[in-house]
């Protein structure tokens, strides 16, 4: 298995522990609607002790916990849920991230073609209503059992343009219509409006009612209250007409009202679950890579190696499995024969096939290009590569951006001042209208109720960072969560290691100058040097082993071993002590470099990395290892200046070799010869002064730094310990995907701003009007009806805003 695909299996778990006791769970939830309702779960999970942090993400139905299991149990966490009004239930640890994403998108499958079903339903119902209720508008109507005559006053203007413009031809077309007593017209649209909140809205009563009986409310209250009010009037009008006519009062009725706006809300409702599902279209693309069924090889009744069609859940690791060309790779394993080209670009963004021979590995879902081969399957289901890229994806769309805590301050009390604010325009209107005051200002009130929205503030945030992250991923870019898109997005400093970053990372041996007091031939030293780095991960100790081997080399096993990081590394070979490294390393064992720094600083000059070898305590030989800058690290840089980025390099290895790298790549300033603590130090200097900085690398000397920079962006080729304490993995060794994660973050960011600005302004304007304020200068009146179809699209359009990011070009 290759560094990034042990490191992306350690970075991702549905639960996990931290270096303390607390660990982390996600909780499916359903019944919410809207941010009152998951600001609501949140708050009710964050009062509870020994939960340290929890994130309830609107768009993806979870709730992510991390908690002391001394203090609090997940069951417990679950009824912490369920006593807000939310259903909640734990997911099956055996559950793996493709079944569970599976599981998931049939449910917005179901969700979908049942809201569609209901808003066509009532859509045709609310026509044929609207129709219907024609003649009970008209002036001089009987109306009902209390034969009061219709003043031909209506307060809804839609309705009132209606009757204005239809009433007149459809009493030409369909004159038997208004022939039909007006009681039985409103008993019918009873009828017919009881069936429609029944059926189609019923989900917004049932979660209105659950959300009252713990002392909360949300955007199903308003819908409830609105059309439930508006129904109650309708029915009493109905009924009892004379307790309206006896106070000078109409006994209009509003069914068809009630009936269109419950089908525009489900409309639109419709709309934003295939525009949410879109938004998960990369995830779910990532989890059709897995093939379901592999060519393994298993033996017979008669004990025959035989090619079996197995299903994909049957493999076990250590079996042999074989590929043709233009085949899909079932599972993650290592090449045992053949040789090939991979093509690895859906989990990478490499658009080049990979080479792949014998001791290589091979990544499930990946598609074999050319050769066919036979591999040993390796890590399976829950643990394979693929599997915890689409579970770091998950969390990373179930994570919170900061900007998102504005939006969850105010939909904490949304609700309520909505619903004072419709009963101050009732009062308004009551003692202002000068016609039909009690109508109106019933109108008015609904329609206040039915236009405010909380959800377009819900789902502005999360749903810009689940396209995003789905977007990066084709990049081959893994950001790991909200937080780090928003600080990727303030950047104003990027730093780079050298080695694996900037650089190719696999240099070659260049230059190999005994000292002049030697006795030893430089064979026998690089002998010595190689046998010692076996030992290494680092990527100058790989040349100087492959220069060896490839030279047919034979090399000793060590008998001693230490890594010093910065400087270089001891131990013992053959019986001899050996020390190789930078001048630093060599001052601490008292060795006098002078005899060969003079070539030590040409070669430096030359951009090439010199080290010392000493033996036994006496300088041996300098050997100098030339590391060439990827072809692609010009462009990256060049374009993290049009981004307007500084670019500083760090490195340990010396200042010449650094200065003639930066040089040639175009970087702004090199900080070089600086261990890890250096590097640290570096980037906190750079915090202070008020950047946003991101730091670049690959190796274990990375890790504090990337842990300590505002983002830590991984090389996916690098080490794993690198890989787990960056925010962003870079699935490719291309720094151009660091630049591509930077614009793309600008660019989810300016998409999170524009559907807050909207989700609020939206509110901020249409409150207002829906209450009347325009009425008084130039007699407009917004309708319920028309309220209900403003509200009801309102968070189709930050979904689909959202959704432009999928179509963003990213250089």
């Amino acid at each position: 298995m290759s560094t990034t695909a042990t490191a992306i299996n350690n970075n991702a778990a549905d639960a996990t522990r931290d270096a303390g006791a607390s660990e982390t769970v996600r909780i499916p939830v359903s019944g919410m609607t809207c941010a009152a309702c998951s600001a609501r779960v949140q708050r009710a999970l964050e009062k509870q002790p020994g939960v340290t942090d929890a994130n309830v993400n609107l768009m993806m139905k979870t709730a992510t916990v991390r908690f002391d299991p001394r203090q609090v149990s997940a069951e417990r966490l679950v009824g912490t849920i369920e006593a807000t009004g939310y259903g909640a239930q734990l997911a099956s640890p055996d559950q793996t991230a493709f079944e569970e994403q599976e599981a998931r998108d049939r449910a917005s499958a179901e969700e979908f073609t049942e809201l569609r079903r209901k808003a066509i339903v009532s859509g045709v119902a609310g026509v044929i209503a609207m129709i219907v209720s024609m003649p009970l508008m008209a002036p001089g109507v009987s109306d009902m059992a209390g034969g009061h005559a219709h003043t031909g006053v209506v307060a809804d203007p839609f309705m009132r343009w209606a009757m204005e413009s239809l009433s007149p031809a459809l009493r030409a077309v369909m004159p038997w219509l208004y022939a039909i007593p007006a009681s039985v017209i409103s008993w019918s649209l009873l009828l017919v409006t009881l069936g429609v909140m029944a059926w189609a809205g019923r989900h917004f009563y049932t979660r209105a009612w659950a959300a009252f009986r713990h002392h909360s409310a949300d955007m199903n209250t308003l819908v409830a209250v609105g059309t439930g009010a508006a129904f109650v009037y309708s029915v009493l009008a109905t009924v009892a007409p004379t307790f309206f006519t006896s106070r000078g009062v109409a006994p209009d009725v509003y069914y068809e009202a009630v009936i269109i706006i419950i089908a525009l809300i489900l409309t639109g409702n419709a709309f934003e679950a295939r525009a949410k599902k879109q938004t998960a279209s990369a995830l779910r693309a990532l989890v059709q890579l897995q093939p379901k069924t592999a060519r393994v090889l298993r033996q017979d009744v008669d004990g025959r190696e035989v090619e079996v069609d197995a299903p994909i859940d049957t493999l076990e690791p250590g079996e042999t499995v074989i590929v043709r060309p233009g085949e899909r790779v079932p599972v993650d394993g290592v090449l045992l024969s053949g040789e090939s080209a991979v093509d690895e670009s859906m989990l990478t963004g490499e658009s080049l096939p990979v080479a792949k021979r014998a001791g290589d590995t091979v990544i499930g879902g990946t598609i074999n290009r050319t050769g066919a081969f036979q591999y040993r399957a390796t890590t399976l289901g829950a643990d394979s590569v693929l599997a915890r890229i689409v579970q770091l994806m998950r969390d990373a769309q179930g994570s919170r951006a900061p900007i998102q805590k504005l939006a969850d301050r105010i939909s904490g009390i949304f609700v309520p001042v909505v619903l004072s604010l419709a009963i101050a325009t009732f009062v308004v209107w009551y003692v202002a209208a000068d016609t039909a005051p009690a109508v109106r200002a019933f109108a008015a009130a609904v329609a206040v109720l039915i236009i405010a929205c909380p959800c377009a503030m819900g789902l502005a945030v999360p749903t810009a960072v689940m396209v995003s992250t789905g977007k990066g991923a084709e990049l081959g870019v893994l950001i790991k969560g909200g937080e780090a898109l928003q600080r990727a997005g303030d950047l104003g400093t990027i730093v780079l290691d050298k080695t694996g970053t900037v650089t190719e990372g696999r240099p070659t041996v260049t230059d190999l100058v005994a000292a002049p007091s030697i006795t030893m031939d430089t064979a026998r030293v690089l002998q010595l040097v190689a046998s010692l780095e076996t030992l290494s991960e680092h990527p100058l100790a790989d040349a100087i082993v492959r220069h060896a081997r490839d030279g047919g080399t034979a090399l000793s096993v060590p008998e001693a071993f230490e890594s010093l990081t910065g400087r270089g590394a001891i131990g013992v070979v053959d019986g001899l002590a050996l020390a190789v490294g930078n001048a630093t390393l060599m001052a601490d064992y008292a060795v006098e470099v002078s005899p060969l720094s003079g070539d030590a600083e040409r070669l430096a000059s030359e951009g090439k990395t010199p080290m010392y070898v000493a033996v036994d305590g006496a300088l041996a030989a300098v050997i100098a290892v030339a590391d060439p800058i990827k072809a692609s690290s010009r462009e990256a840089i060049a374009r993290f200046h049009a981004l307007g980025l500084q670019v500083v390099m760090l490195t340990g290895d010396n200042r010449r070799t650094a200065e003639a790298v930066a040089r040639a790549a175009g970087i702004d300033r090199v900080v070089a010869e600086v261990l890890p603590d250096g590097k640290v130090a570096e980037i906190e200097r750079l915090q202070r002064t008020g950047q946003v900085v991101a730091m670049v690398g690959d190796g274990i000397n990375d890790a504090p730094a990337l842990a300590k920079a505002d983002v830590g962006m991984a090389i996916g080729t690098g080490t794993d310990i690198a890989v787990e304490a960056g925010d962003v993995v870079l699935m490719r060794g291309d720094l151009r995907a660091a630049a591509q994660a930077v614009e793309l973050s600008r660019r989810t960011m300016r998409t999170m701003k524009q559907n807050l600005f909207w989700a609020f302004i939206y509110n901020v304007i249409g409150i207002p009007i829906a209450a009347g304020v325009l009425y008084p200068a130039f007699g407009l009146l917004l309708s319920p009806i028309l309220a209900s179809a403003a509200m009801a699209f309102s968070s189709v359009s930050v979904v689909t805003n959202s959704l432009r990011l999928r179509h963003a070009r990213i250089a």
